[in-house]
């Protein structure tokens, strides 16, 4: 028996712990810290694939779990930190509950992820990782930029668009690489470059202005094409 063929699982069951770290941090400290726990999960989230990948060990139980373990860290967490922003902001009672529209959203994503072979060189609506990115760091934002975290409806707005990006039937395109040459990585290389330099401008206030360029350039490259 080889034990190596644990190690996916393995992986994906560190993702899902990070996600309830971050869930427990947001219960007890400032939401600030959720990113850094994202951030985590999608380390452990890249790296189960790539594992199961290079070691051959690919399983539908590993698929099913990691769709698991990806609900609680990019799914519910995320949720509660834009019910914590929603809840500073608002003086209605019943207004941040809509923030869990997003873990609703995020679970038909992953549902319809699961069933769907066709989605290997792209991705059909915003893949739940990079959602919860964007909603994590909205924390960070700085003048004037945080006017948007600043109101109830604007929270809200943001709620009901990336709920409806996440099962939107558009194709957004994946950092996958199957060679590292320039020739037909153009987009991929070029979109990491602009990634790093934000983020090394801006630390994770960048964070928000990245994903909004991934949609933004991935629906434009759709629109290209049609």
């Amino acid at each position: 028996m080889n034990p190596l063929r644990h190690l996916p699982n393995a992986l994906t069951s560190l993702n899902l712990l990070s996600g309830c770290l971050g869930i427990v941090s947001v219960l007890h400290g400032p939401a600030h810290h959720a990113i850094w726990y994202v951030i985590v999960a999608c380390v452990f989230d890249f790296f189960d694939g790539f594992t199961a990948r290079a070691l051959n060990v690919s399983s539908p139980i590993g698929k099913e779990l990691d769709s698991l373990a990806d609900m609680v860290s990019f799914g519910v967490l995320p949720s509660l930190v834009m019910y914590r922003m929603l809840d500073t902001q608002s003086s209605h009672e019943f207004i941040p509950y809509g923030a869990f529209s997003l873990a609703v959203f995020s679970a038909l994503r992953l549902a319809k992820f699961n069933i769907d072979e066709t989605q290997r060189e792209h991705f059909v609506g915003l893949p739940t990782p990079a959602n919860a990115l964007f909603i994590t760091s909205l924390v960070y934002l700085a003048s004037p930029f945080d006017v948007v975290i600043s109101q109830d409806f604007s929270l809200l707005m943001i709620t009901a668009i990336f709920s409806f990006l996440l099962v939107a039937p558009v194709e957004l395109f994946a950092l996958k690489f199957k060679t590292y040459s320039w020739g037909g990585n153009e987009l991929k290389f070029t979109f990491v470059a602009f990634s790093v330099f934000l983020l090394a401008l801006w630390q994770l206030a960048a964070m928000p202005f990245v994903i909004l360029t991934y949609v933004a350039v991935s629906l434009l490259k759709s629109w290209i094409r049609f």
